[in-house]
């Protein structure tokens, strides 16, 4: 994804916590199950150009979507953590060309 040398801290947490992060940080309400915190963009990205930023994972939701999908909780987790790295590196699925475009490349 043309960043071999970036680096990511990975956070795992319940939804009481990813409620919180979801009202600070987005203003919205309830848990999501993951979240991305890039470092590449705004002031001082320059500093560091290595650190992607943070990715934060909700176990709980990530359970439960899991077992509806039927698909283990490794399995979805790394989903999850793929489409949050994504997010660091600048992608995003606010247009149907963009949602497109970040499953071609989850996927791969």
């Amino acid at each position: 994804m043309g960043s071999p040398d970036g680096e990511l801290s990975i956070v795992i947490v319940s939804d009481d916590e990813m409620a919180d992060l979801n009202r600070q940080y987005r203003k919205k309400r309830g848990p999501t199950n993951v979240l991305s915190f890039p470092m590449l963009e705004g002031p001082g990205a320059e500093l560091a150009p290595s650190l992607l930023g943070d990715v934060v994972i909700s176990a709980d939701t990530a359970f439960a979507e899991a077992q509806a999908a039927r698909k283990s909780l490794l399995y979805r987790m790394t989903e999850l953590l793929i489409h949050g790295i994504l997010h660091l590196l600048g992608h995003d699925h606010a247009t149907k060309a963009e949602a497109a475009e970040m499953s071609r490349l989850e996927a791969e």
